[in-house]
């Protein structure tokens, strides 16, 4: 397989879950936020636990206003190819072009039975999605003269009006892995789109399977470079490696660049529902991989990758090179301990400042810290489960929130940033109270920021307070847990959205000027 040379797209697969819809969109705003070109909602219309992928859809594309929108894929066996192609096509003119059609036969057939679709076989299956595709280019093909006529087996269209046609020319994309299909997707679609965690053997199996569509595509007179390899990815990110995309963002960009350069796959749809992950998958890995794939393709082989291993900053040392964290926008409390809209903005940064490592080494040492504590709410919220199942006793709980650093140091920023500073200068102590006060002499237009920090800090030491309270009254009250659930949730949105303005305010201050005198 070669690479066709198709423009990179990376994209985010949201699970379209009923019982957290505001988080489902939250995510999905996110996907665009951090710069990813799509976001795409597996389809299961039997399934009760998720929304309407078709409606959710609807409801993304108002709440954003640049990223791509697909099902991965839509479940064809109970959507009807004439209504699908009209519904795509008016949400695409709706959007000005931001509509793909992600397609598949079919799977689950119980269910899809019971639903009241009906029951077919594989090769039935492929044979309706054949027809359905057929359908589906009529409808869109507003050029031609004529009343819609496809005498299908599974699907007969006689005499329906085209149109309306989509803002621009949408795309077909089929999640396939049988030899008839992977034919059928180099055949009639646009692009090919399977999942990496359904491949037995992993991007080994690639080639074999790009085989047959370029197969189908030469049988059909069409060229293989027309239709668009995808992936659907899953993985972790971590300090250091544990086996493929499992490991630090720099593996990742390796990783991904090698499925590009070697098996043509030029869309990565990460499937993840946690807000670090999306971002760092649009914000570290996509430029990168970008940017290593240009630099293979427009170099003699062999000699690109060397020179990608070494590592290079956009823009040169000027830039800040730290990202701070996205808030993720989801809310869980209806209480709100705060007004967010009152949050006063740190001044903007001096033009052509110049950020050097040092610099630039301190304010990611903040996100550093933040990502710690954001560890440590997602190990409160797993303490909740686990109490609730009653496999972790409630003194236990509080035994486990004792040992936080979130329960430890009162929220003072120098008292969690210490251990870093002393490390640093082996020689520098560094008083709880000691890195606002020197922001403050170092810019005086930073004191409405750190004021309200401060502010915020005490409030969710209370927070803090409230789960150790609640884990107290749990013993009095066993079984009721509303009260725990609503101070954890309350913790869940006060920490995240505490933590991002912080990043998005002092990151850059924090590199030009340090966490102490004397640090640049």
């Amino acid at each position: 397989m070669t690479d066709h040379g198709h423009e990179l797209t990376f994209g985010g697969f949201i699970t379209p879950a009923a019982g957290q819809p505001d988080q489902v969109v939250a995510l999905a705003r996110l996907c665009e936020q951090v710069g990813l070109d799509l976001v795409t909602f597996q389809d299961h219309p039997y399934q009760p636990g998720f929304l309407d992928t078709w409606t959710l859809m609807s409801y993304v594309a108002a709440a954003t206003e640049r990223i791509r929108l697909a099902g991965n894929v839509l479940n064809l066996p109970l959507r009807q190819p004439v209504v699908l192609a009209r519904s795509v096509a008016s949400l695409d003119l709706l959007t000005g072009g931001r509509v793909e059609l992600g397609l598949g036969a079919g799977a689950f057939w119980d269910a899809i039975e019971a639903a009241g679709g009906r029951r077919l076989s594989p090769g039935a299956a492929v044979d309706a999605l054949d027809e359905a595709i057929r359908v589906i280019r009529e409808v869109w093909d507003t050029g031609s003269r004529g009343m819609i006529r496809v005498d299908g087996e599974h699907y007969r269209v006689v005499g329906a009006k085209r149109g309306p046609a989509p803002a621009h020319p949408v795309g077909i994309w089929v999640g396939a892995y049988k030899p008839r299909m992977l034919r059928l997707v180099g055949r009639a679609a646009d692009g090919w789109l399977p999942s990496l965690s359904y491949l037995p053997k992993g991007p080994d199996e690639l080639p074999a399977l790009n085989a047959l569509v370029d197969e189908g595509a030469q049988a059909a007179g069409r060229d293989p470079a027309a239709i668009r390899r995808m992936l659907n990815v899953t993985g972790a990110f971590a300090r250091s490696s544990a086996g493929f995309l499992a490991g630090p963002p720099e593996q990742w960009v390796e990783e991904l660049a090698g499925l590009t350069l070697e098996h043509g796959i030029t869309t990565f749809i990460l499937g993840s529902d946690e807000p670090r992950a999306i971002q760092i998958f649009g914000q570290e890995v996509a430029p990168e991989v970008r940017e290593l794939v240009a630099a293979e393709r427009a170099t003699p082989a062999g000699g690109a990758r060397e020179a990608a291993d070494e590592p290079t900053t956009a823009g040169g040392p000027s830039m800040l090179g730290v990202t701070p964290t996205p808030d993720p926008g989801v809310r869980l409390s209806a209480r709100r301990p705060w007004d967010e809209s009152t949050r006063p903005s740190a001044p903007p940064p001096p033009a052509g400042h110049v950020y050097p490592a040092r610099g630039q080494a301190a304010g990611q040492h903040l996100v550093d810290v933040h990502d710690h504590l954001r560890q440590e709410l997602a190990q409160v919220r797993d303490l909740l489960e686990q109490v609730k199942q009653g496999s972790v006793s409630p003194g236990r709980a509080r035994a486990a929130l004792n040992e936080m650093t979130m329960r430890q140091n009162n929220w003072t920023l120098g008292a969690y940033c210490a251990a870093y500073c002393t490390m640093v200068t082996q020689h520098h102590g560094l008083e709880d109270a000691s890195v606002f006060p020197h922001l403050r002499r170092s810019e005086a237009g930073l004191a409405a920021v750190l004021d309200r920090l401060e502010e915020e800090h005490v409030v969710i030491h209370g927070v803090v307070e409230s789960v150790d309270r609640a884990l107290v009254e749990l013993v009095r009250r066993p079984g009721d847990f509303t009260q725990l659930q609503e101070a954890v949730d309350l913790l869940t949105d006060t920490l995240l959205s505490h933590l991002s303005y912080e990043e998005h305010q002092i990151v850059e201050p924090l590199a030009r000027h340090g966490f102490f005198p004397g640090q640049l």
